[in-house]
């Protein structure tokens, strides 16, 4: 998923503690994936409740949200809609990708191999429309906004951000950066240590902010020459130009003034649009049509909802819910507005 610019993208860690009185848009798919992704059984499979539903991403979303309300974050959730019909490739990738981590993961799962069988598990998630609805459902019951974006969950946040609706965007994924997004912090959903791909070896995982203006500075190009670096090293929405890494990508953007005579240089004609491409991330399609009003949760609903049809611990979400609802209340009388802000 996204972009692949890491190495021309300087950062500086931070502590969570930073993040205080900061209304920050999280790119709800992207954190629901890291999410399924992390929280796994021994043997790769996802937490499920009693009917069978999986609710990894439920444990998610509720006490890692609750933690960083408690550090003084202001969260809004913004859910991908209808995808751009460029992704339909990268879709396709996924799903190919998807079935044969499925078949190993069962095949590791037979042979009792549960270092394979974790591996392939994590590959093998699916995120479905339940899913959605689900944690739209959940983090509405505990009083953040909830907003429906028209396309990229990541375009609709850049919209909010330029328009001071809101400080900052929370993704693992750097089109945001492309997106035109001004401040991206990264891995603040997951915390501890991280499996390095392919190595049997853990890196920490330390929670990142990145400035658009810095990386263009330090890089001294332009945010469309960025996207231009996206587009020979590849999108969601295009194929990459064969042998071209970012470095390379980030030498051709400086040495040549326009898209034209990048591809002569190359000698690859692509066979997409890259004009189209470079529209995508441009003009991002957003939306007005929505409120960024935070309420209470409500913690009779909250305490169903996750107990009643997910089997989760009464006791556990009770207390933890009880501890948010405080937070929140206490912030609400500190406030003119009536609301917790």
């Amino acid at each position: 998923m996204g972009t692949a610019i890491k190495d021309i993208v300087s950062r500086e860690n931070i502590s969570l503690d930073q993040l205080n009185n900061q209304t920050l848009g999280f790119d709800a798919y992207n954190i629901i994936y890291q999410f399924l992704s992390s929280i796994r059984g021994q043997d790769g499979t996802p937490l499920k409740d009693s009917k069978g539903n999986v609710t990894s991403h439920l444990t998610g979303l509720f006490y890692r949200t609750i933690n960083l309300v408690d550090r003084g974050v202001k969260p809004v959730f913004v859910f991908d809609g209808k995808p751009n019909e460029l992704k339909a490739e990268t879709i396709k990738k996924r799903t190919e990708i998807r079935t044969d981590a499925i078949q190993k993961h069962q095949d590791a799962l037979e042979k009792g191999d549960l270092a394979e069988a974790k591996k392939f598990g994590s590959r093998a998630l699916k995120l479905e429309p339940k899913m959605i609805d689900d944690a739209k459902e959940l983090v509405s019951l505990m009083g953040f906004p909830v907003v429906q974006a028209p396309s990229d969950g990541e375009a609709q946040i850049v919209s909010m951000v330029v328009n001071k609706k809101l400080d900052g965007c929370v993704s693992q994924d750097y089109d945001a950066l492309l997106f035109g997004v001004p401040l991206l912090y990264r891995n603040i959903g997951v915390t501890g240590k991280r499996k390095v791909p392919g190595k049997n070896i853990y890196a920490d995982v330390e929670p990142e902010k990145i400035y658009l203006e810095k990386v263009l500075e330090e890089n001294q190009i332009t945010r469309e020459k960025l996207i231009w670096i996206g587009i020979l090293i590849g999108t969601d929405f295009n194929e990459k130009f064969p042998k071209i890494g970012v470095k390379t990508a980030l030498k051709l953007v400086k040495e040549n003034d326009s898209f034209e005579k990048i591809i002569e240089a190359t000698g690859f004609k692509p066979d997409f649009d890259y004009k189209e491409v470079e529209a995508i991330f441009q003009n991002p399609k957003a939306t007005d049509d929505y409120s960024l009003k935070f309420d209470l949760p409500d913690k009779e609903k909250v305490i169903d909802f996750l107990c009643g049809k997910h089997d989760f611990s009464t006791e556990r979400v009770s207390n933890a819910v009880n501890k948010l609802h405080a937070k929140l209340d206490e912030k609400t009388k500190q406030s003119t507005l009536g609301q917790w802000s």
